[in-house]
């Protein structure tokens, strides 16, 4: 069984997606449910997570519609203002939708002060108390105030996405390394094996220059807690999702059975609480 932790759907719009250039052609366009259907079908993925990328609960409300009579998304994370006073009412009405697993801002929009804010770290705390885990999408400067966060508010379940973009296309990995295996030794953190090649170089990448970060990333969060995702149709800048693909089952090739079942899938049905 695979389930991609991490994908995305879009009706595009060049102002709300003004982060997709004019340069990015192969994603400046709608993916819809329909499309994604057809993607994961077609590779044989058994369920996806759903994604958030605009930072609004009516772009949360079109996730769930989206995923209404879709068997393949199998949970959304959404967004919600956690630093709101009625957080508690917004956690209690998405908790009626039961598609909904966790929630997500764009904390790579923010400064490496922003997590720590005493407003949003009470967000998590209510996040934690109705046992919705989050997804912190982060750049590698923000690694240390994310290792603070899960220090300050431990019994809340934590996501990494794509590794806190590392930066492949340049091969520097060292004090990324340091500061995700730091973040790493809290228990309550995973980590997302997705975007890896939007963050090399789009054309030229190869299996080899992923290989040392998914190694560090291996190393630090063992087999139990990281989880397969690809980041569509983000992806598409760097590769067609087969490739991704072939990429991950080729690194695995040494890992047994149950590593592999619990990365490809096991662990992001724990995770989410996936049905």
């Amino acid at each position: 069984m695979k389930i991609d932790s991490h994908v995305h759907l879009w009706q595009f719009d060049p102002v709300r997606e003004a982060w997709i250039l004019p340069t990015m052609g192969v994603i400046r366009r709608d993916f819809l449910p329909a499309d994604l259907t057809a993607t994961l079908t077609a590779a044989g993925i058994s369920g996806c997570v759903l994604v958030q990328t605009d930072q609004s609960e009516e772009a949360t409300v079109q996730l769930i519609d989206w995923a209404a009579g879709q068997p393949l998304i199998r949970g959304v994370v959404g967004w919600v203002d956690l630093r709101a006073g009625n957080l508690p009412d917004r956690l209690e009405h998405y908790g009626r939708h039961g598609i909904v697993r966790g929630f997500r801002h764009l904390l790579q929009s923010e400064d490496e002060a922003f997590m720590l804010l005493p407003d949003f770290q009470r967000g998590i705390e209510t996040l934690a108390r109705y046992n919705y885990p989050y997804d912190l999408l982060i750049y590698p400067n923000q690694l240390p105030p994310a290792r603070e966060l899960a220090s300050r508010v431990p019994q809340q379940r934590f996501v990494v996405n794509h590794l806190a973009k590392p930066y492949i296309k340049s091969h520097q990995i060292e004090l990324w390394e340091k500061d995700i295996r730091l973040l790493a030794q809290h228990d309550n953190v995973w980590c997302k094996l997705s975007g890896m090649a939007t963050e090399a170089d789009w054309l030229h990448w190869q299996e080899t220059d992923l290989r040392p970060y998914l190694d560090a990333v291996l190393e630090a969060f063992g087999t139990h807690r990281v989880m397969f995702g690809s980041d569509w149709p983000v992806m598409l800048l760097a590769a067609e999702y087969p490739r991704w693909l072939k990429a991950l089952e080729t690194y695995l090739q040494g890992f047994t059975d149950n590593e592999k079942a619990m990365i490809w899938g096991g662990n992001a049905t724990d995770f989410y609480g996936l049905s």
